[in-house]
């Protein structure tokens, strides 16, 4: 044989093997399939340029390094928000020439090729083409994963249900399926709760003057003191001042229904805005609504929240910005917008604490609005605070109410520069971990479900947060052909579960909304530098996990140790004495002295 045939031959054979071995590292998913794979430079913001091999699959972009720096990269296409290329053909200076990939989930990443022979083009034009699969015609990999689960995600949330466990129906509230087809409101769930006395043609009438027909319409009712928390859109009052005779008097029985005596509007929006949603049509509520007083909770609009977080992924990737790190923070204003959001729902919250019924939006009552109710209600009841409870949060207020996913997030879509993105889902996870850090034994989940939550809101996996209503979700027939996230997460409960927690039905939580009491949380928003990652995992979490386990062994062992205890053979050995516990008891129950307090 030829000797350059040979070393041609010998190349190959290990770049198969290598080929292999990096796709034995990499667990597929059911219906996962490998599109590319090619030798790469990954130029590491940490370790500097790592040579490796990418591989690209119809859901993810999987690199491990073949020098002696170890980095694996596994990233869902669906975290991709822009795919560019770096550098031309003529380009000077090493590893000049590749590409440029922007993600959705607070990193960047950028590879090398070599210049010859256009050697980006096919991996550009394949990444490009699965990482937008609607802007190419293509499925979105949550309806081509083949993925099963013991348990139904999508049954975790039945309205009917939610709306019993809350003691609805009422002789105050009826439910009521006007919206079954979505003729009174497309981007509204199908079941509604609605005040008893209001008939189906006020409901019409009010959806005529409010904008895009969101009427308002109970999320939430206090047990005790049957006070509400009402979302909506804003009223279409526009320049001239328009009044509706209908919507007034519509309000005026969801304030009658507990005997409040001023129905408090919260708007979120700041005075300005409001005023100046008037010139578009719409506006706020005025004097003309009797015993009813407004409120402006002055929380920024898509946009801003939009650009806040790029200066905070400015200052925190991929170099944390060390010298002037308090003011370059604060120059974000991240985290005032995530106070200005946590006291609009301690507000909410406290006037339905004390008897107050609350009606709450925005403009359109699908970001801010979610945002505030979806908070005030994990304040105020402890199912939420549970881990399935809190799936059914998430399934209510943001999912089934409209908060427009689709383009907030803009799953498969290539347009990243579309004036509709923005992190108002992300941002309400943010104020759910600040809770979680002022109140560590309230919650039954930990952090790394929120994690999971955030990741999974970009990977396209599940169908859970695809699409902008139900509407299109039922067009789309989500719930027959994806799988839902609660499957996955509920198939591993113990994982996502604290072990701080401590159940108290009836404790309202009312966090600290100031300044010196919100932190950054490090680790989402920083977590790709290496430096973080190692510090994830709290010792004293570490230490009480360990201490449970070792709780568990001598349970286990003191059972074991019963059992022969009570054995026929042993029996007979040792005649009963008067104080020997009865044997039915299990051990947990007869050495409760064994639970460490902590």
């Amino acid at each position: 044989m030829h000797p350059v045939n040979s070393n041609k031959q010998t190349q190959n054979t290990s770049r198969e093997s290598l080929r292999m071995e990096l796709l034995a590292d990499v667990c597929l998913l059911p219906g996962e399939d490998r599109i590319i794979d090619k030798d790469i430079i990954y130029i590491c913001p940490f370790s500097g340029a790592v040579k490796g091999k990418v591989l690209i699959t119809n859901y993810r972009l999987y690199f491990k390094s073949s020098d002696d720096v170890t980095v694996t990269l596994d990233v869902p296409l669906g975290a991709i928000s822009r795919v560019e290329k770096m550098g031309g053909a003529s380009s000077r200076g090493e590893n000049s020439y590749g590409l440029d990939i922007t993600c959705k989930d607070m990193r960047n990443l950028r590879f090398a090729l070599k210049q010859e022979g256009h050697s980006r083009r096919d991996i550009f034009d394949l990444l490009f083409r699965h990482a937008f699969p609607l802007s190419h015609g293509l499925l979105l990999f949550a309806y081509v994963t083949q993925e099963k689960y013991e348990e139904n995600g999508w049954n975790v949330y039945k309205p009917i249900e939610e709306f019993r466990r809350q003691g609805l129906p009422n002789n105050k509230w009826r439910i009521t399926f006007i919206n079954k087809n979505y003729e009174l409101c497309d981007t509204y769930p199908t079941v509604l709760a609605v005040p008893f006395k209001s008939k189906e043609e006020d409901l019409r009438r009010v959806a005529a003057f409010r904008s895009r027909g969101r009427i308002p319409v109970l999320s939430w009712i206090h047990r005790e003191n049957q006070a509400v928390i009402v979302r909506c859109s804003q009223p279409l009052v526009g320049m001239s001042g328009k009044r509706n005779k209908d919507d007034e008097r519509y309000l005026d029985l969801i304030r009658e229904a507990n005997d409040t005596i001023k129905l408090t509007i919260y708007d979120a929006r700041p005075n300005v805005n409001a005023v100046a949603n008037k010139a578009t049509g719409g506006g706020y509520e005025g004097d003309e609504y009797q015993n009813a007083e407004l409120m402006f909770l002055d929380i920024q609009n898509i946009h801003v929240m939009r650009e806040s977080l790029k200066k905070l992924k400015d200052i925190v990737y991929p170099n944390v910005e060390e010298s002037h790190w308090l003011s370059s923070l604060e120059s974000t204003h991240w985290l005032e917008h995530v106070k200005l959001v946590l006291s609009g729902a301690i507000q909410v919250a406290d006037k339905v604490s004390s008897g107050n019924s609350v009606v709450v939006h925005c403009s359109d009552g699908w970001d801010r609005t979610a945002q505030l109710t979806s908070l005030a209600m994990l304040m105020l009841d402890s199912h939420y605070r549970t881990l399935r409870g809190f799936q059914v949060l998430i399934e209510k207020e943001w999912i089934s109410f409209g908060h427009k996913f689709a383009s907030r997030i803009g799953h498969g879509d290539k347009n990243h520069a579309d004036q509709d993105r923005s992190p108002i889902f992300v941002q309400f996870i943010d104020c759910v971990w600040q809770m979680t850090k002022q109140f560590p034994t309230a919650f039954e989940f930990n952090e790394r479900l929120l994690l999971t939550i955030l990741d999974h809101l970009y990977s396209c996996r599940f169908g859970t947060f695809l699409y902008n209503c139900e509407s299109a979700r039922d067009q789309h027939e989500v719930r027959s052909k994806t799988v839902s996230l609660w499957s996955l997460v509920n198939s591993k409960m113990d994982i996502y579960l604290n072990p701080f927690y401590t159940p108290e039905s009836g404790r309202v939580l009312y966090p600290v909304a100031s300044m010196r009491h919100l932190e950054l949380w490090v680790t989402y928003y920083i977590r790709w530098n290496p430096r973080i990652r190692q510090q994830q995992q709290s010792p004293v979490e570490q230490r009480y996990k360990e201490l449970l386990a070792l709780r568990d062994e001598y349970l286990k062992k003191l059972e074991e140790l019963q059992l022969s205890d009570s054995s026929p053979s042993s029996r007979l050995a040792n005649s009963p004495t008067p104080n020997t516990s009865s044997s039915t008891s299990s051990p947990s129950q007869q050495y409760t002295h064994l639970h460490t307090p902590f």
